[in-house]
């Protein structure tokens, strides 16, 4: 019963380190920039619970792909709106990258000097952890691209595109709203952005030269 547990429960802290990360970026991104809402709202911490979404949470641990609680900003706080508000876009899944890659040479550096760990029982659920630190924030990164309300990839397409994918956004916004439901009920995502996740982590591996 334990041992069929196990690879859930050691991807709980993987999630709760890509998720606070994650908005994290998007908070202290949103207040270097000038405004300073997410501060006030708590959100400018690495605490995993103030950016916990329990559904996000439980998809996350379902179906491999889910959410965070959004940080909440105030574009008019800026003094180059649509700019910045793309920097703060980009800002969470930039964090997820450069944790997807801090944690590829933490894999390299116990691979590398602690090997006789490794072929224990503990090393392996040690490496299976890190490894799962790697791929989630992966995950996450390729997930919140998409150009779909309410991720970042949408905040990103609407502040480049302007009035005219705005108001696209905003007529079909409930039904782009409901794919994305019945992509991440079906597990169909993964056949999406699975591709690029295990892509980029291979990439990650093979220039670090992990294994």
């Amino acid at each position: 019963m334990l041992q069929s547990l196990l690879p859930k429960l050691l991807i709980i802290p993987a999630i709760l380190i890509a998720i606070s990360i994650h908005e994290y970026g998007h908070a202290l991104a949103a207040v270097k920039l000038g405004d300073d809402t997410p501060l006030y709202q708590g959100r400018l911490t690495l605490n995993p619970i103030k950016h916990l979404d329990p559904m996000g949470f439980l998809f996350l641990m379902i179906v491999g792909f889910g959410w965070a609680k959004p940080v909440m900003i105030n574009p008019r706080n800026f003094k180059n709106p649509r700019r910045d508000d793309i920097i703060v876009s980009l800002a969470g899944v930039t964090m997820n990258l450069l944790t997807a890659i801090a944690f590829t040479l933490v894999i390299k550096f116990v691979v590398n000097n602690f090997y006789s760990f490794l072929i224990t029982e503990a090393g392996q659920y040690t490496i299976t952890m890190l490894y799962a630190v790697v791929q989630i924030n992966i995950v996450l990164m390729i997930f919140n691209l998409m150009p779909i309300p309410p991720l970042d990839g949408h905040h990103i397409a609407q502040s480049i595109g302007g009035w005219r994918v705005y108001n696209f956004f905003r007529q079909y916004e409930q039904i782009i709203r409901i794919g994305l439901i019945l992509l991440l009920v079906t597990g169909y995502i993964g056949r999406i952005i699975g591709p690029p996740v295990y892509g980029i982590t291979n990439f990650l591996f093979t220039i670090f030269n992990v294994f």
